[in-house]
């Protein structure tokens, strides 16, 4: 397996997400297709619709051979970081339109009214959610699981960003998928908080802040995980984050993470720069647990 987490790695980081028939898109047409066919406001349904899913992807995985093709598919370190600087540099530019219209490829929230301020927020807590999710998680049920590992958290992170939320369609039917990315994602976030305390006199960052930030006010925020990421990056990068935010389905109150200033372009790329460090530290690691 060792061999399959460094090629997928070193391909996502010089390809990112494949441009054309990605396994993961293909995956959510048909989890949109079963949706149709199984939706109910039942939490039944929901656990039916994800295992469902999960189950063929598991058993694919098994497959010989394909091991290097699952983790960089899994992966999205390099896409994420594209996406992130993509926006830094329309706000560079002050096309603020441009960045409005970048910000739903790294975040939920409605970008119609937020300023450039909002989107270097939003920007810096997606890159930090997204790094354990997309990065660090991957490489981790790599060394644990094998592919099948892998895949089965990128089918649960997929059906928790498309039914997990709190829209009204989902409360029920998306609970089952919600609650299991959050056990799925518990361990790697928590490798990515120690990661990124390790990481942060890298990026002029204190790792005392790091890690108060992260236990201390990353347990008030809602996502066990998310709050306990963003708490770190903000820590690492001397920032606040949290604040309001505004989805679909209603306006919510995040707390404050860290105690620092708010983030600002420059911190955007410093974001990226402190995620490129993390997931180098993931490779590192998940090569010494895995198995041959």
């Amino acid at each position: 397996m060792r061999r399959a987490i460094t090629v997928g790695w070193l391909v996502d980081r010089l390809l990112g997400d494949p441009a054309r028939f990605h396994p993961v898109a293909g995956f959510g047409q048909v989890a949109l297709a079963l949706e149709r066919l199984l939706w109910m406001p039942r939490r039944v349904a929901g656990v039916a619709h994800t295992l469902a899913l999960v189950a063929p992807v598991v058993a694919l995985a098994r497959f010989p051979g394909l091991g290097s093709i699952v983790v960089w598919t899994a992966l999205g370190g390099r896409s994420l970081e594209r996406a992130a600087l993509r926006l830094a540099a329309a706000l560079r530019g002050g096309d603020l339109a441009v960045a409005r219209s970048l910000a739903p490829a790294l975040v939920g929230r409605d970008p119609t009214q937020l300023d450039g301020g909002e989107l270097s927020r939003a920007a810096v807590e997606s890159v930090a959610e997204n790094t354990s999710d997309a990065v660090v998680a991957p490489l981790l049920w790599a060394a644990l699981g094998g592919a099948p590992a892998v895949a089965a958290h990128r089918a649960v992170n997929t059906l928790d960003a498309m039914i997990g939320h709190k829209h009204e369609r989902y409360h029920e039917f998306g609970w089952f998928a919600a609650r299991l990315d959050d056990v799925v994602n518990w361990p790697a976030a928590r490798l990515t908080v120690l990661l990124t305390v390790l990481a942060a006199p890298l990026v002029g960052g204190s790792p005392a802040a790091a890690w108060r930030a992260a236990w201390r006010d990353g347990r008030a925020h809602p996502s066990p995980n998310a709050g306990r990421v963003e708490g770190a990056f903000a820590g690492a990068l001397g920032l606040r984050l949290g604040g309001v935010n505004r989805y679909a389905h209603g306006v919510e109150r995040r707390p404050d993470l860290g105690e620092g200033r708010a983030p600002t372009i420059d911190d955007i790329e410093r974001a990226v720069t402190l995620a490129r460090i993390v997931s180098v530290g993931a490779l590192l690691l998940s090569l010494a647990a895995a198995r041959r």
